[in-house]
């Protein structure tokens, strides 16, 4: 591999990184809300992208949709707030603790789910069962704090991973999409990769080929939810509190689900401009809705994304990215 591979990467985080260079110019307009609103839409966002990152691995790229990728997230979450809170460990240090557990409940999930052939709508069916198994046992459980769930302590300071200004949680979080967009690369070109589309592509036929498909699966689902656990310990860390209904809660699932098919299903940007569509428009309809009517009306950005998703299966299949590119080849014409 070399550096040229990775150029289009390089643009894309260099460009989202100067994007907070906005904030002094909003506020120095007057506009210091709009500011605010900018740099916690783009944090929650990275966070989300991350989230639709991992679903792509295994969704995506391999062709097994999951609609319980809140099991990992809710992992994720959980463990980045009860090895602080129960144990005492660091934040930094529970961080890739936290990872590890979502790649084992992607691990154990996936191995159940793969050695009893589920493909498809099965296999789909099953994550979302685990996930809402999941919330269940969370609201129950002393250790997750039960249905009241676990609220962080408030200590500003960088070496307990909370930052003063809102601008460093979001230089991490871009850090860690740079990394994961890496990772995505270095796997389209790897072996694994070649694998990976094999099995989306014709499960039999690779399997009669030579491929170890349980295992390119089992490596997939491990991968797609110990990156869905960042977020899930992002979240944590940047909210401060996590409980059931927030961790395993269906939203994260449809939100992880619907980037990737909005922006460009198993395509390396498909997840990160999804995710920008999805939020930016909503937003937008919020603030809209709100100047016309001069009240706010919950669930219209829910509204937006169902919109967007019919526009997407029925004049982009390929998502934002297929539509740029289409686009693109008809100017250089």
């Amino acid at each position: 591999m070399k550096l040229s591979d990775f150029r289009s990467v390089i643009l894309v985080v260099a460009v989202l990184a100067v994007l907070p260079l906005a904030v002094p110019l909003l506020v120095g307009t007057g506009l210091a809300a709009g500011a605010n609103l900018l740099v916690n839409l783009l944090v929650f966002a990275l966070i989300i992208t991350l989230a639709a990152q991992g679903w792509n691995i295994a969704g995506g790229y391999g062709g097994q949709f999951s609609f319980g990728h809140a099991a990992f997230f809710g992992t994720g979450a959980y463990a980045q707030a009860i090895l602080q809170t129960r144990f005492g460990i660091n934040p930094w240090a529970a961080l890739p603790l936290a990872i590890a557990a979502g790649g084992l409940a992607g691990f154990v999930i996936g191995y159940l789910a793969f050695r009893a052939r589920l493909r498809g709508s099965y296999f789909a069916l099953v994550t979302l069962a685990f996930a809402e198994v999941f919330r269940i046992l969370a609201n129950a459980a002393p250790i997750t704090g039960g249905a009241a769930g676990i609220l962080l302590p408030l200590d500003v300071r960088i070496g307990n991973f909370q930052f003063a200004a809102r601008e460093g949680f979001f230089y991490l979080a871009l850090a860690l999409v740079a990394l994961v967009l890496v990772i995505n690369r270095a796997m389209e070109l790897s072996r694994f990769g070649a694998y990976l589309v094999a099995v989306r592509e014709n499960e039999d036929a690779a399997r009669a080929l030579g491929v170890d498909t349980l295992k390119v699966k089992l490596q997939a689902i491990t991968l797609s939810a110990a990156i869905t656990a960042v977020a899930g310990a992002l979240y944590t860390q940047k909210f401060l509190y996590i409980d059931a209904n927030i961790a395993y809660g269906s939203w994260i699932s449809v939100e992880a689900l619907l980037a990737p098919i909005i922006g460009g299903i198993g395509t390396l940007f498909g997840p990160l401009f999804g995710t920008l569509t999805l939020l930016g428009l909503g937003e937008l309809a919020k603030i809209g809705i709100h100047a016309l009517f001069g009240t706010a009306v919950p669930g219209v950005d829910l509204v937006v994304y169902g919109v967007l998703l019919i526009a997407a299966i029925a004049f982009a299949p390929q998502g934002v990215t297929g539509l740029a590119r289409r686009l693109a080849f008809r100017g250089g014409r």
